[in-house]
């Protein structure tokens, strides 16, 4: 049996009698709770509350929806201007998330919920439409197989189950550490490209404190016990970065191990990050201070904010810091008068001149750069 298989068939036997060993001790708001029907509690497995991370209007996908726990508390705080996406690939899980699909419609006063057969490391290919075309066209040899992967691409491509840039939060709860070790930064890269610009991120799963050795990793009960293929911490992290996101952090770590296995220490963890905008880098004058308490820091794209100077940043950048978790360090200072604006190409480190950063005055745009050469190190 591949880790795979031995994934689905002991998630499925969490939908026939609860499995206690799957989920970690996490604590909801029980307003939300209440709306939700008891078999999808009792039979929810996860290791943290993405949900606090949900906003009034978000279109939210969660990855690896099971029973639809999280799904139906995201429901009611996006509330009628928004909607909520489940994608799993355990029919148990989700015939069990649509069993209450009208009930909870009715609770909501409307059905803003989805739940969809797919893959979370390719988020584009829409499984269920896949099992239907095969059922017609069954496989049997390689010119099958080409068929069937001319269809996938064509599918991915015509209709992709999930869009590009059409959430604003991609929330899972103790699901990346069942995917297999080899597809994890493909789920970050599709995690990216599904979000809209300045869509957030908010990832509940177990990780470890040292890498898991090939002996724990080829152990199928640990491996769906949501043990053996968990990210160390760092390589949670970087997986995010790699694929293209800002303000990467961990916002919650759970003082104390989940599980700890051959020495090893497993423990809750929650993920954000953000999807930075595809907008040039304009330069209108606008200027960031760093409030400390370092000596200095680098965000994700080279710039440099010593503490309590003026910095140069472009528009792009300076929304950004205006923002989410970066807002409550930095000061901004915004010019006083619309300005056209010019391409950004200033150095990392480089300060707005107090002359030109006040309020009152601004150099104007012309006596600004008017040329942008790489070597100066453009953002």
């Amino acid at each position: 049996m591949s880790m795979q298989d031995a994934v689905y068939e002991r998630y499925s036997e969490g939908v026939r009698a609860t499995e206690p060993q799957l989920c970690c001790p996490v604590s909801y708001d029980p307003r939300y709770l209440a709306a939700i029907p008891p078999e999808i509690l009792d039979k929810d497995y996860g290791c943290g509350d993405p949900s606090r991370y949900v906003r009034p209007g978000d279109t939210v996908l969660d990855l690896g929806s099971g029973g639809g726990k999280i799904c139906y508390i995201a429901a009611q705080i996006v509330g009628e201007g928004g909607q909520v996406i489940g994608v799993d690939m355990n029919d148990a899980m989700l015939a069990l998330a649509r069993k209450y699909q009208p009930h909870m419609a009715q609770q909501l006063g409307g059905d803003r919920v989805r739940f969809l057969k797919g893959k979370i490391q390719e988020l584009a290919l829409d499984v269920a439409a896949m099992d239907t075309w095969l059922a017609r066209n069954p496989v049997h040899d390689t010119r099958g197989l080409t068929a069937l992967q001319a269809w996938q691409a064509e599918q991915k491509r015509q209709a992709p189950l999930v869009p590009d840039d059409s959430v604003d939060l991609v929330i899972s709860n103790c699901v990346l550490n069942l995917v297999d070790e080899h597809e994890k930064q493909a789920v970050a890269r599709e995690i990216f490209r599904v979000l809209r610009p300045h869509g957030r991120v908010a990832i509940s799963d177990i990780v470890a404190d040292e890498p898991v050795p090939a002996a724990l990793k080829s152990d199928p009960q640990l491996w769906s016990g949501c043990i053996s293929g968990a990210f160390t911490e760092t390589a949670f992290l970087q997986a995010f970065v790699q694929a293209g996101f800002v303000a990467v952090g961990i916002d919650t770590w759970a003082p104390t191990p989940w599980q700890v296995v051959h020495g090893i220490e497993f423990r809750a963890v929650t993920l954000v990050a953000q999807k930075p905008s595809s907008q040039p880098c304009i330069d209108k004058g606008h200027a960031v201070l760093y409030r400390g308490p370092f000596a200095s820091v680098t965000d994700d794209e080279g710039h440099l904010f010593p503490r309590g100077e003026r910095m140069a940043v472009c528009e792009r950048t300076y929304q950004l810091l205006m923002q989410g978790d970066y807002r409550t360090h930095f000061i901004g200072i915004e010019p006083v008068s619309e300005q056209a604006g010019k391409p950004y190409c200033a150095p990392p480190g480089t300060h707005r001149p107090a002359s030109e950063s006040k309020r009152a005055v601004h150099f104007p745009a012309d006596q600004r750069a008017t040329s942008c050469d790489p070597s100066t190190g453009c953002c």
